[in-house]
């Protein structure tokens, strides 16, 4: 199937510090893209994968699983170590799920985390169900396109295929079985207006990550996909902020980028 237009991943060559970019469930690189690329202009190494099963059709994500998403994260993050001395990781909704493993199994190998809005948990009591309900029904409405500011739209699907969601289930079961091992700095940033992902996402991961170094930062005027709403500024700059602080030759590299 050919690609949704913007859902192509996008990769761009940078500095000794790099970054990993996760994309959510059922979406695409699309609403990290802005994200990347101004990373990327400041000098740093970007990478924002597909994940299998997104960026065509909800059907090509049913016979997809939690594994086969993760482990394309894996690829990524690897590809960016090899010519990077530090490498960070950034997700939005989902993509804070795999962050979040990749956190735990990796150690200092990732340098630190930004997370919007991640999604760790179940907020609907019927996912109970999921293991029965995938076998009668194909697929419900669609999450896409939680975004505040007219205008702006995500490139994702209208439809939610439930053998893909009851795989997320099985993820979700999975991080939060592994949060304690997350030890690094972590950036987290929410929004209260969220209809796709509850507070009560954030509240967990900040209860259970074993890091020391936390900054919280709430998205006041955005819904679910922060990256696209009236807070991508403030989200695309406190993320450089953050990798500089921890990385200072990421603030090095942008001198000699602008030079």
């Amino acid at each position: 199937m050919p690609l949704l237009p913007g859902a192509e991943p996008y990769r761009r060559a940078g500095g000794p510090v790099g970054v990993l970019l996760i994309h959510g469930f059922t979406g695409s690189p699309q609403s990290m893209r802005p994200w990347a690329e101004h990373l990327a202009e400041a000098g740093l190494a970007v990478s924002v994968p597909l994940l299998p099963g997104h960026g065509t059709r909800w059907q090509d994500l049913q016979p997809t699983r939690w594994e086969d998403w993760y482990a394309t994260v894996e690829t990524a993050f690897e590809e960016l170590a090899a010519e990077c001395e530090q490498v960070f990781v950034c997700a939005l909704s989902m993509g804070g799920s795999l962050a979040l493993r990749l956190a735990a199994r990796h150690g200092g190998r990732v340098r630190g985390l930004v997370l919007v809005n991640p999604s760790v948990r179940s907020d609907n009591p019927a996912t109970v169900f999921l293991p029965l309900v995938r076998h009668l029904l194909p697929s419900l409405p669609g999450v896409a396109g939680d975004i505040a500011l007219p205008g702006a739209g995500e490139v994702g699907y209208d439809r939610v295929p439930l053998h893909a969601a009851w795989s997320l289930a099985r993820l979700w079961r999975d991080v939060q079985a592994g949060m304690p091992a997350v030890t690094q700095p972590v950036l987290l940033m929410h929004s209260p207006q969220d209809h796709v992902v509850s507070p009560r996402n954030s509240a967990m991961v900040l209860a259970r990550i074993s890091s020391t170094d936390v900054t919280e930062l709430p998205l006041e005027r955005s819904f679910h996909v922060a990256t696209l709403d009236h807070d991508a500024g403030l989200v695309f700059g406190a993320s450089l902020d953050f990798v500089r602080r921890l990385a200072p030759a990421a603030a090095v590299d942008a001198g000699n980028n602008s030079g």
